[in-house]
């Protein structure tokens, strides 16, 4: 599935269908606990009202009991024999015994004639027997069976079954309740109460839901659909805009931003600072392909004249000349190689050197220059920092190189260590030093000021990019001020690790 829509919709209805249908079975499960409690309650009052009368020694077939086609009753004795049915009574399960036909054996407990015998008074002692049986049933039982003429007053077992009154089957909820007579025989009253309601309400209900829920999961689907689809639409603006873009090469494009301060409208304008630093990028680049060719073409159209007028004319062969040439040459191919590396992410090294002796070797290997560099680093200084010397060393050179271009009698080089363990090289010079509106312009790459636009006095115009993305890759900076001298000040500041 490919349309985020979609996933979404999908989403949005799975979970509303999942929160749904366990909404639902709760309110089924508790609806159904309540209904068939409130059954309970009603097949409860209508077995105590029966046990009532069988503790008063009411005879089996003068028993009363309310509304007998919804509330049948079966009563057993002890033995499990059942003595009494309710009326129109035809068939029953679930309280124990199936059977609804009297036991015609006469029932202990019942006073006089009328029970058929079992008399609690004669001298056979069958008063004793009758307790005597009462009380090994009362053992049996954990709870024990009340006392005569008395009612059990504990919870009744409750049961579900099913019972057949006047030809008609429906299921009931069964409350028994044990009751004594006077005589001391246990009897236990099963009495039911219609669960009809009860199933045809869970079964409205569960109608109910199975055809409410389709429908609001259609509205869910249909709602999420909408409204995703209505908060991607700024996102399909972007994406055609994106695409043009990408067809036309037009990096001045941009994309739609919408007036909203959501994740899209961030998006959006991400997405045009990211196409902003795009275009500045290829800018660049193509002025950095425009100007290395710019200044590969002298040097190598000089180089390839003298050559060819030495082939010519042997004897006017500038070959000094042709020397300083390739030396240029040289020199520019290897500053465009090291910018090409730099730019492509190169690492630096992380070795430790001691940036002061750095500085002394380096000005001690340049005894031809046209004026002459003076050191000042401390010899108690701990000035060790981490990196690649050649790129520092690379560094130390393209700022004494610039300082000695435009110094007038003197260029001065020293080595401290800063706050934070910062080691610090300065190179001043005593030249007519940078104007402040140009001190950031020259860290461009072929930028040169206007008194150093002569390539006899000035360079390519890469050194000092190179030193300033040199120390960037170090984890310092190189920056630009007024020297006391009134002449430049550069100052390149590495984290040292001391």
């Amino acid at each position: 599935m490919r349309s985020v829509r979609a996933r979404a919709a999908l989403g949005a209805t799975v979970v509303v269908a999942l929160a749904l249908i366990g909404a639902g079975l709760s309110v089924l499960l508790v609806l159904r606990a309540n209904l068939t409690d409130q059954a309970g309650l009603q097949a409860e009052v209508v077995a105590r009202e029966v046990a009532g009368q069988l503790a008063l020694d009411v005879p089996y077939d003068r028993l009363e009991t309310r509304d007998e086609e919804d509330h049948p009753v079966q009563v057993t004795d002890e033995d499990g024999r059942v003595v009494a049915v309710s009326k129109d009574l035809r068939a029953i399960s679930g309280t124990g015994t199936d059977r609804v036909t009297p036991d015609p054996s006469p029932a202990a407990g019942q006073s006089g004639d009328e029970s058929g015998g079992g008399s609690g008074s004669d001298d056979d002692g069958s008063d004793n027997d009758a307790g005597d049986d009462a009380g090994d049933d009362a053992g049996d039982d954990d709870r024990g069976a009340p006392g005569r003429g008395e009612v059990d007053s504990d919870e009744p077992d409750f049961t579900n079954g099913t019972a057949t009154v006047d030809g008609e089957t429906a299921d009931y909820r069964f409350a028994s309740v044990r009751a004594t007579t006077s005589a001391g025989v246990t009897l236990t009253v099963h009495a039911g109460a219609p669960l009809a309601a009860e199933q045809e309400a869970v079964g409205t209900v569960r109608g109910a839901m199975l055809i409410g829920l389709p429908l609001l999961l259609l509205v869910v689907a249909g709602v999420t659909w909408l409204v995703t689809r209505r908060a991607l639409r700024p996102v399909e603006g972007i994406r055609r805009e994106m695409a043009a873009i990408t067809a036309s090469e037009d990096l001045s494009r941009r994309v739609p931003e919408p007036g909203s301060r959501d994740e899209v409208a961030r998006l959006a304008r991400t997405t045009n600072e990211t196409l902003t630093a795009l275009e500045a990028s290829v800018e660049r680049q193509r002025r950095f392909v425009a100007d290395a060719s710019h200044e590969l073409r002298s040097p190598i159209a000089s180089l390839r004249t003298q050559l060819e007028v030495g082939a010519a004319h042997p004897e006017l062969l500038d070959l000094p000349g042709a020397v300083a040439d390739t030396v240029r040459l040289q020199a520019l191919a290897a500053d465009l190689l090291l910018l090409a590396r730099l730019d492509a992410g190169e690492r630096p090294g992380r070795t430790a050197l001691d940036l002061g002796a750095l500085v002394r070797e380096e000005v001690s290997q340049r005894g031809g220059d046209r004026i002459p560099v003076t050191v000042s680093v401390p010899d108690s200084g701990e000035f060790e920092v981490a990196g690649s010397r050649g790129q520092l060393a690379r560094v130390i050179g393209n700022l004494l190189d610039n300082a000695q271009r435009h110094a007038r009698s003197a260029v001065t080089v020293s080595v401290r260590t800063a706050e934070r363990g910062d080691v610090v090289v300065a190179v001043t010079d005593d030249g007519a030093g940078v104007p402040p509106q140009e001190r950031e312009r020259i860290f461009e790459r072929f930028v040169r000021l206007d008194d150093a636009r002569t390539r006899d006095d000035g360079g390519a115009g890469l050194g000092l990019a190179i030193a300033r993305d040199v120390a960037a890759r170090h984890g310092g900076r190189l920056t630009v001020g007024e020297a006391r001298e009134g002449g430049a000040r550069f100052e390149l500041r590495l984290p040292g690790t001391g």
